[in-house]
């Protein structure tokens, strides 16, 4: 039950996107829609992995979610923000645009230049992920994100 729970604590939490550029330009340009979807990788035979729905994760799985983004209308770039559930420790982004918070999306940078206190902060640090979508990228109408994180 705990798993399950968990499960669809992750797919929830996923689903929740903010487009802040998107938001902000509501009025007069992007108007971008996103979704998620949440998978857990599971071994196969010898050295063969696959992607299997969220359904049910324990400690340790290895996460992945897809963000899907579809612009109806507008010109130009935008900003997809992503808050990591707290049952999540970030590893990494498929696309380098990525910048990352690990202060709650108060600031923001790429690991290797965010610290926390006295100290470089990790990818489990992370509890907000960004990417900036630009305009050659959003004029195609559509696009996916995809990040991995291990269920804590």
């Amino acid at each position: 039950m705990k798993a399950i729970h968990l499960a669809m604590s992750l797919a929830l939490a996923a689903g929740t996107f903010t487009t802040s550029a998107a938001q902000a330009e509501l009025r007069t340009g992007p108007a971008v829609a996103t979704d998620s979807a949440v998978y857990v990788e599971r071994s196969g035979s010898a050295a063969s992995r696959r992607l299997e729905p969220a359904s049910r994760l324990a400690r340790g799985d290895r996460v992945v979610t897809i963000v899907t983004w579809v612009r109806a209308a507008g010109t130009g770039g935008f900003v997809i923000t992503n808050p990591v559930p707290t049952t999540l420790a970030y590893q990494q982004s498929a696309e380098d645009m990525q910048e990352v918070s690990v202060d709650g999306g108060r600031s923001w940078g790429r690991i290797g230049a965010l610290r926390i206190g006295n100290r470089l902060a990790t990818p489990e640090d992370v509890t907000h992920v960004r990417w900036r979508i630009p305009p050659q990228s959003a004029a195609r109408g559509r696009g996916q994100i995809t990040y991995s994180g291990i269920v804590r």
